[in-house]
């Protein structure tokens, strides 16, 4: 509290006391006891102080003959507090062992018994003995029910059994009463489940109650999407599902991504083709380019003209450049194909271009630089160093110098410094 609050209460105190003092002053009352022959007298105040300092006493008391009784049972608190603690650090050092120890004899005090059997569960499973995690569990559930059957859900997922992790929280889920973590383990389960149309609905609960992040929550939301789209079973339920989806969740690059796939797999290029073109009007992304490069033949030419003009305002993009590369070679334009693969290994290396450029080659009947660059494919994929090309046709075949490109807002280059 701050110190003119301070002031002013005791002002109010002062006032409030004087106004007493000055009422009681006029009348203090008069009180008569008789009682075997003795008589006495005094006032109504004193005969109060004299009730509050007798109630007062033997307050003190009765808490000096109840204190020798209850130490034991401050001593069992101390403990068990600290027995909680002690086996929390511990279970985030890793000492699962001790952890599960120290927590299981916090759990002797009812007031810290439900988080200790908690805790004691993680312990347990992190040990590898999930059935006396489970069993911990059964005990936890008496204390606080919904939180073990949250953990109890994720135990059974990360031991594979992501359906049992389902039904155990689709009650829940169907009424709504699912916790954060709750949403959270029924949305990853329905997933490992292949069953994204549960996890959808994990989504606005989620989202409302804003505990994971903006950040979790938009990695979340776009795996469950992704998986939501890629289980459409035909053209028209992926139409049908794709226009019942909010306008929001439509203009995700993953379900864009997983719309297009799906689009271009039950013969719908141009949809696939349009959402596409419309998302990167929005938004750039590289895996959208990525996806656009890989429809196939359908409408090949125009899809290549469309990904050329994109290089004048992304000249340095080495998925666009992969892109265009790999349409290229589809078309069967070798000789154009192989410059948009060069530059892009020279802009950043990647094991997509290797493998367009080694196909390149190959179709050029030039059967041993394919190798090389099959070989540096999964020389890459492997994390290890790449070899660089020889000369070909009297022109240097160089992708270990970066070759990057600055133009401004309009596609106009940039003079180097």
């Amino acid at each position: 509290m701050k110190p003119w609050r301070w002031i002013i209460g005791l002002i109010l105190v002062a006032v409030i006391a004087a106004f007493g003092w000055h009422w009681v002053a006029q009348d203090p009352g008069y009180v008569l006891m008789h009682w075997r022959g003795t008589n006495v007298q005094m006032t109504l105040v004193t005969l109060l102080v004299i009730l509050i300092v007798a109630w007062a006493v033997i307050a003190a008391l009765v808490a000096l003959i109840r204190w020798p009784f209850g130490a034991l049972t401050r001593r069992h608190r101390r403990l068990s507090r600290r027995r909680l603690a002690d086996g929390l650090v511990s279970l985030i050092e890793g000492r699962h062992g001790e952890a599960e120890r120290d927590l299981h004899r916090a759990a002797r005090y009812p007031s810290v018994r439900g988080p200790a059997l908690l805790a004691a569960a993680e312990s347990a499973e992190r040990h590898g003995d999930s059935t006396r995690a489970l069993e911990t569990l059964d005990e936890a559930a008496q204390e606080t029910p919904r939180a073990a059957r949250v953990l109890r859900a994720r135990l059974l997922r990360r031991a594979g059994r992501s359906s049992e992790a389902v039904t155990l929280l689709a009650a829940e889920a169907d009424t709504g009463e699912l916790t954060p973590a709750g949403w959270i383990e029924y949305a990853e389960a329905a997933l490992e489940s292949a069953e994204p149309s549960r996890a959808l609905r994990a989504l606005g609960p989620l989202q409302k109650s804003g505990e994971i992040g903006a950040k979790a929550y938009a990695v979340l939301e776009a795996r469950v999407i992704h998986a939501y789209v890629l289980a459409a079973h035909d053209g028209a339920s992926l139409s049908a599902l794709w226009s019942q989806l909010p306008k929001g969740q439509r203009r995700l690059p993953a379900a864009v991504d997983a719309y297009a796939r799906q689009a271009a797999r039950f013969g719908q290029g141009m949809a696939a083709m349009d959402e596409i073109e419309t998302a990167l009007r929005r938004e750039w992304s590289p895996q959208l380019v990525a996806t656009y490069g890989s429809l196939g033949a359908e409408d090949i030419a125009q899809r290549l003209r469309k990904a050329e003009a994109w290089v004048d305002t992304h000249p340095n993009d080495a998925v666009l450049l992969t892109a265009l590369g790999r349409m290229c070679a589809r078309s069967l334009l070798w000789g154009k194909a192989r410059p948009y693969l060069e530059r892009a290994l020279a802009i950043e290396p990647s094991v997509d271009a290797w493998e367009a450029l080694g196909d390149t080659f190959l179709a050029e009947k030039l059967p041993e630089l394919a190798q090389r660059c099959y070989r540096n494919a999964l020389a890459l994929a492997h994390g290890e160093a790449t070899e660089a090309l020889p000369e070909i046709r009297d022109r240097p075949i160089d992708t270990r110098v970066t070759a990057v490109e600055e133009r401004d807002a309009h596609g106009v280059p940039r003079l180097s410094p």
